[in-house]
């Protein structure tokens, strides 16, 4: 059973926006920390941003801040991420996560303290 189901990638230019979409299900709704990792070809997963819904913390990427934020729509068990100002830096298949912790790295960056994981949506950015 799919717990996280992203959706909203796709083909932009330098500059434009996206919005990604992370519908939950099953257990995952549950879960008070939500977070966006991104995998770009040949690089390791990175974090993008995170929330604690419940406690109404979020927290960013260096190189994110500014341009994207996330949010939750509790009422449909949705997570977002706006994405503006968008760079070809920022091409990679975005995942959305999902877990209850615990979690001991700050600002909930850790991908390895997350339990549901979502199968990504590729976001590709052109000069």
């Amino acid at each position: 059973q799919e717990e996280l189901a992203e959706s909203g990638g796709g083909l932009v230019q330098a500059g434009g926006s996206l919005r990604l979409s992370c519908a939950a299900s099953g257990r995952a709704v549950s879960s008070h920390v939500m977070g966006w990792f991104r995998q770009a070809p040949g690089k390791e997963r990175e974090f993008v941003a995170s929330i604690n819904w419940i406690a109404g913390i979020t927290h960013y990427s260096d190189s994110v801040k500014g341009r994207f934020t996330i949010t939750k729509d509790n009422a449909k068990n949705t997570l977002y991420l706006q994405m503006n100002s968008l760079k070809p830096d920022d091409t990679a298949v975005y995942y959305c996560a999902a877990g209850r912790g615990p979690f001991y790295c700050s600002g909930y960056v850790c991908s390895r303290e997350y339990a549901y994981w979502g199968q990504g949506t590729e976001v590709t950015v052109s000069s």
